[in-house]
């Protein structure tokens, strides 16, 4: 007779349970209490990135295909595993406050048996990262991510790091998705304005930039500069230093920047419900990474103030730089820049409105 599945089996929980192993505990060294509480945590963090990167993995399936039906079972599930990441990472954000019950003085009884190990070498989150679109680039200090010494990645793992680097984000999946978005289509627009022949951009966005353009206060007025940029790829006279025109747009192209706007704008079409919601959760998303960082930078301030870490980095300064510069998503959080009234939004074709109301 087959043996009936027990709980503790099911869940391998005599691996798991016995999987904590304090170096302070170990024969002929003093015994730090909380370097048990230290590994929990860390190990916890490690399970829940697992989790994270079997929901992204899914996420990018969907994204990857050829053809994607916005308004299909996938994209709905899409939307439901991109909200679950997100449950996640504000979970880890609140662990976090566990380990601030443990003091400084309390973490210096175990902290130098630790190096060069550091939590610089989860590898699992620098895939997460990677897998949302982080690119090494952009990266604060980005010597530091190569490193194959004391304090960096053994080669397995550097391994692993550069072959999902190498291969399409979801930042730049997100991209196509968006430029292949078929509502500016002529067929779409003859009740609109007419278009100019002389210009090369779509009549839309010639009425929007308009009234976009006579909502700014005169402190703002340079603001449509960075609207033509940001939309219309048309590179301004003054201020055109590369480090700043990244800031307006890094990660996407043009035109998936008007079609991303677009949905913000009439979000409240039935066709535009889950791609609205799976931009604004992408945002959410990024919000919680850089909660978690600063989470983390906080709490090495406050156990190490600004002492070397273990891993051979510079410890806290080199956590505030990256929580403060590794945002994915900007781009799309950057969208409420350009918004206008929604009094003032431009009325759409009948045309246009039948196809986003599912109207035949």
């Amino acid at each position: 007779m087959e043996k009936s599945l027990y709980y503790s089996d099911y869940l391998h929980l005599d691996k798991i349970l016995s999987s904590q192993h304090p170096k302070s505990f170990e024969p002929g060294q003093p015994k730090a209490h909380d370097e048990m509480l230290f590994i929990m945590i860390h190990q916890a963090f490690e399970i829940w990135f697992k989790q994270i990167l079997f929901e992204l993995d899914y996420v990018l399936s969907v994204f990857g295909k050829e053809k994607i039906n916005d308004n299909s079972e996938d994209m709905n599930l899409v939307l439901h595993r991109l909200k679950r990441v997100q449950k996640i990472m504000e979970l880890l954000n609140q662990q976090v406050t566990v380990l601030d019950t443990m003091t400084p003085l309390d973490f210096l009884e175990f902290r130098n048996l630790l190096t060069p190990a550091s939590g610089f070498q989860s590898v699992q989150f620098r895939l997460i990262e990677a897998t949302l679109g982080l690119e090494m680039q952009k990266r604060h200090q980005s010597d530091y991510y190569k490193r194959a010494n004391q304090g960096g990645f053994n080669e397995t793992d550097l391994s692993q790091i550069n072959t999902i680097e190498n291969k399409q984000s979801l930042v730049k999946l997100i991209n196509n998705w968006l430029e292949r978005m078929p509502f500016f289509e002529k067929d779409y627009w003859f009740s609109f304005l007419k278009e100019d022949e002389n210009n090369q951009h779509h009549p839309f966005w010639i009425s929007y930039r308009e009234i976009y353009r006579s909502g700014l206060t005169e402190r703002e007025a340079g603001k449509i500069q960075d609207f033509d940029y940001v939309f219309l790829e048309q590179v301004p006279t003054e201020n055109a230093e590369p480090e700043r025109l990244a800031m307006l747009r890094s990660s996407l192209s043009a035109k998936a920047m008007r079609a991303a706007l677009f949905i913000m704008l009439y979000r409240d079409f039935p066709v535009f419900h889950n791609s609205f919601q799976i931009l604004d959760t992408l945002i959410d998303i990024d919000n919680a990474l850089a909660a978690w960082r600063h989470a983390h930078f906080r709490m090495v301030r406050r156990m190490i103030g600004m002492r070397v870490g273990t891993g051979n980095t510079s410890g806290a300064g080199y956590l505030e730089g990256a929580a403060g510069s590794h945002y994915i998503y900007k781009d799309i959080a950057g969208l409420s820049t350009y918004l206008i009234e929604r009094r003032k939004l431009p009325a759409l074709p009948k045309e246009l409105i039948r196809k986003l109301s599912f109207e035949e």
